[in-house]
């Protein structure tokens, strides 16, 4: 007996095992990474037949499938993804600017690899700080820097401590634990 379920998809971004549930049915989203699983992405190992679903595709794309191109035949591509030489130029670019950065934090929001902006310098005049009671003292004392990340994906911006201001931090709380021994 050789039901479909037998043989489980494997999520082709994080590449681990997808487990399905009878009652509620195949995954839209790998529960681990959360990314899609539908159509050309779906990768099923052991020769499992494809979902009805995935049959009415297929059918309806076979003639994509012909090698031969007739003369007169227009093919439609504008489900493709343009990747033109301003595309290229784009990712070239960003490649080049994070190799230059000491830091590269991954966005948040898409998961791509934030460009460092800038370095922001917060004065006393910015910033109210909170002195802890466990600490007896500010966590961070003005002037600090923060520096400035942007993804250029979906333009989300994060601010970081600056590797500087890091180092006064851990100092401070190591300080800390030293003074209570």
């Amino acid at each position: 007996m050789n039901d479909k379920h037998d043989e489980q998809p494997i999520c082709p971004w994080c590449h681990t095992e997808i487990v399905w549930d009878e009652e509620i049915g195949p995954e839209r989203n790998c529960p681990h990474c959360d990314n899609e699983l539908s159509g050309y992405r779906t990768l099923t190992l052991g020769g499992a037949e494809p979902d009805d679903e995935l049959d009415d595709e297929i059918e309806g794309e076979s003639d994509l499938e012909d090698d031969t191109w007739d003369e007169d035949e227009t093919r439609d591509l504008s489900d493709l993804r343009p990747y033109n030489r301003d595309q290229l130029a784009l990712e070239e670019t960003m490649a080049r600017i994070l190799d230059e950065q000491l830091e590269a934090p991954e966005c948040p929001s898409c998961r791509e690899f934030m460009l460092e902006a800038g370095t922001q310098i917060i004065t006393q005049e910015q910033f109210k700080p909170r002195t802890p009671a466990a600490l007896g003292e500010t966590i961070v004392s003005t002037p600090f820097q923060l520096q400035l990340y942007v993804c250029p994906s979906c333009f989300h911006t994060q601010n970081r401590l600056s590797v500087q201001d890091q180092e006064r931090l851990v100092q401070l709380l190591t300080k800390a634990v030293d003074l209570e021994d």
